[in-house]
């Protein structure tokens, strides 16, 4: 695989990588650094409530991508980047630079969404 390629793909990954764990961080100092207010109308502690449930869930979801990320920057590393975990071939650059963390091309991708489907 091209050098040029594998470099942006890092920058890519880091950079999200980053940005990601900011986005945690700021959550868990918001969650804990505010101390509990009181809520004398119950529909506003259920609003806040459900915001935190809302942020949690993303983060969560944040917290899954960030796996991802880090273990395509293992692929980068070991030399295993752009290969297809489905077919065992080449992942076609332009997919890798649109969305890096991926693992399949996308024919087998195509393929393993319709049988999700199913």
């Amino acid at each position: 695989m091209d050098r040029r390629v594998l470099e942006k793909c890092r920058e890519q990954l880091q950079r999200q990588m980053d940005e990601l764990l900011a986005g945690a961080g700021k959550t868990v100092s918001d969650m804990t650094g505010v101390p509990e207010e009181n809520f004398p109308d119950p529909t506003d502690r259920a609003l806040l409530e459900s915001n935190r449930n809302f942020t949690l869930r993303i983060r969560d979801r944040e917290r899954k991508l960030l796996a991802k990320v880090r273990e395509a920057i293992k692929r980068i590393d070991s030399g295993s980047f752009g290969d297809c975990e489905g077919c065992g071939g080449v992942i076609e650059e332009k997919r890798l630079i649109a969305r890096p963390m991926t693992t399949m091309c996308i024919d087998c991708k195509t393929v393993a969404e319709e049988e999700e489907q199913k």
